[in-house]
């Protein structure tokens, strides 16, 4: 099971948005300026970060939003059911979330107004239909990634060096 990290970096400020359940997270937030762009990542589901620790994921996010010159970043996911391995999806009832599309358009239309790339991650677990209906919504025509996989999806930011940009 993959495990919490502590704070990297004392100075961002945390948050996150549960369902009730708190089985769904539906937006992780990291800001560390008060002005800048928005980064907003859209990966494939939440792991471990949450509103006071970051994991793997969240904290090459954040590295990455700040070489960008951003002051914080969003991340989103297709999927908002927490697990920590992509196959762990399938035993969930509902891995979108009753709320996570409303999320998703938030977070895209804030990475719009605000300014900051809105970036694709998901890798190869994400089923076709459901990259169809989030592509489908309103803001997400901006879209780009850092990498595509050999199957033509984005590639997970742990998966990529550093310095890559959108």
């Amino acid at each position: 099971m993959a495990q919490a990290l502590p704070a990297q970096h004392p100075e961002i400020r945390r948050s996150s948005v549960l369902s009730d359940c708190e089985r769904y997270r539906y937006l992780l937030i990291r800001e560390w300026a008060d002005t800048g762009k928005t980064a907003v990542f859209v990966l494939l589901n939440p792991s471990t970060a949450n509103a006071t620790t970051d994991d793997n994921t969240s904290q090459r996010c954040i590295t990455s939003a700040q070489d960008w010159g951003c002051g914080g970043l969003l991340i989103v996911n297709l999927y908002a059911w927490q697990a920590t391995k992509p196959r762990d999806l399938a035993a969930a009832g509902d891995p979108v979330g009753p709320e996570n599309n409303a999320y998703l358009q938030a977070s895209a239309t804030i990475a719009e107004y605000i300014g900051g790339p809105l970036i694709a991650g998901w890798g190869t677990n994400a089923r076709p239909d459901r990259v169809a209906e989030v592509l489908a919504l309103p803001g997400m025509h901006r879209l780009s990634t850092l990498a595509v996989t050999q199957a033509g999806q984005p590639h997970h930011p742990l998966r990529l060096k550093r310095g890559l940009a959108p």
